[in-house]
């Protein structure tokens, strides 16, 4: 263990305050610093450029970790995106008035998904979910919805752990406690599995005449079967509902697009946000004129949907993701990544699996999982990289980057290998062990 420890005094003091006054340290669950390894990860920033990352202590890093959560597609502060929000905020962000840039988005969006003939506009992933479920229970004037994936932390989501042992926890993540939303609300949210057609039609018989919408990730760690998506399409045929397609985390990373563009679904609603804005806070819902046109029989608005960054941002993003054709730069990167993996666990005789698409990977050691992850967070730390289980792909990183990154992971998890036979690797932490699921951070 020759790589030096990390200087971190400032972050940690910041840690110890925001501890005492902000519930659960953090805003998003997903940047709690005891997910990586409490005690060494940095947690703060100071500045963010291209995949480098400065934190408070001015220690620097290249980021191949979670990539802003998916949101920074192209790279932290894009010059081009960048230009595009200081140009309107120079000009006012906020007025009365509409900002047109809304407009302009709703036809770039709608160009690029033909079926669609409509969109509305949010600030984050979670509402705009909220949004799209509030849009197909007036449509249809029904209230359940049969769902797959994770989709965010509004109330219609959790409503599926009201009144069981834990139906999110047996569907994708443990831990997430219900508390706060209203027990009627049980029965209106009911989840099944993905390419498990048994689940589905489970879920749709439970559901009853009451079905409103069928609402899923078009993909996240494997290639939807033909079968499956077949029988996905002929339910909400059938019962003639809205299919919703959940683009937040899949959206603009296998395609200028929904990735339900390259694997065939056809939905009638999307939603988009995460890579949208590059970071800007921008969210989109868009469909067929048919169910969209239901949100004028509801009461959905907000301020702060009105404000312009996030349109012109999404407008820069799109302009130059398209013109670079990021989405195959954001899958050869992926794939370089997940190949340095395999062979190097191969290399050491490290037993983890790899899973995820390919700009969106993560790997799981098979035993002693969280200490582990927080041995290699750690010593890759020490080397000058953000890493984790999880690794975002951006357009800003190079293959040249990608090299390094893997010499690192190398050296790391030759000295993994080594603490694995001795049975040492707690005893070399130097922080807490990762947590996993959504478990208390104070």
């Amino acid at each position: 263990m020759n790589a030096e420890k990390v200087k971190l005094a400032n972050c940690l003091e910041l840690q110890k305050k925001a501890a005492r006054i902000i519930p659960g340290m953090t805003q998003l669950l997903s940047k709690r610093p005891d997910l990586f390894s409490r005690g060494v990860w940095p947690t703060y920033f100071k500045k963010a450029q291209g995949i480098e990352v400065v934190d408070l202590d001015g220690n620097r890093y290249l980021d191949f970790s979670i990539g802003g959560i998916g949101a920074t597609v192209l790279g932290y502060a894009d010059p081009d995106v960048n230009r595009a929000v200081m140009e309107v905020i120079a000009d006012g962000s906020a007025s009365s008035l509409n900002p047109p840039e809304e407009v302009a988005l709703a036809e770039k969006l709608i160009e690029l998904h033909p079926w669609a003939q409509m969109a509305r506009f949010a600030r984050s992933g979670g509402e705009a979910m909220a949004v799209a479920v509030r849009i197909v229970r007036a449509a249809t004037g029904k209230d359940v919805i049969v769902f797959c994936g994770y989709h965010g932390w509004m109330d219609w989501y959790l409503a599926a752990n009201l009144g069981t042992e834990n139906a999110l926890g047996e569907h994708l993540i443990p831990g997430l406690l219900p508390t706060g939303v209203p027990r009627c609300l049980a029965g209106t949210a009911l989840p099944f599995h993905y390419n498990d057609i048994p689940s589905l039609k489970s879920a749709v018989e439970q559901a009853g005449d009451n079905l409103a919408a069928v609402v899923m990730e078009p993909i996240r760690n494997y290639m939807p079967e033909a079968d499956f998506m077949a029988e996905v399409q002929e339910v909400c045929r059938r019962r003639r509902i809205p299919l919703v397609m959940d683009e937040i985390s899949a959206g603009f990373r296998l395609c200028s697009g929904g990735a339900h563009l390259k694997l065939g679904w056809q939905p009638d609603i999307a939603v988009f946000s995460k890579a949208l804005g590059n970071g800007f806070p921008i969210a989109a819902v868009i469909g067929r004129e048919q169910f969209m046109a239901a949100a004028q029989k509801s009461f959905i608005t907000s301020t702060n949907w009105t404000e312009r960054t996030g349109p012109a941002a999404a407008l820069a993003m799109i302009e130059k993701f398209i013109a670079n054709d990021v989405s195959s730069h954001l899958q050869e990167t992926g794939r370089m990544v997940a190949e340095g993996w395999r062979k190097l666990a191969e290399k050491h005789g490290l037993d983890l699996s790899i899973g995820g698409i390919l700009p969106m990977l993560h790997f799981t050691f098979a035993e002693d999982h969280n200490v582990r992850r927080a041995f290699f967070t750690q010593e890759m730390l020490k080397r000058g990289f953000l890493a984790g289980m999880q690794f975002y792909s951006m357009y800003a990183h190079t293959p040249e980057a990608v090299e390094a990154y893997l010499n690192a992971v190398d050296e790391v998890w030759g000295e993994l290998a080594s603490l694995i036979r001795g049975n040492r690797v707690a005893a070399a932490l130097e922080g807490a062990p990762a947590v996993s699921g959504f478990q208390r951070i104070n």
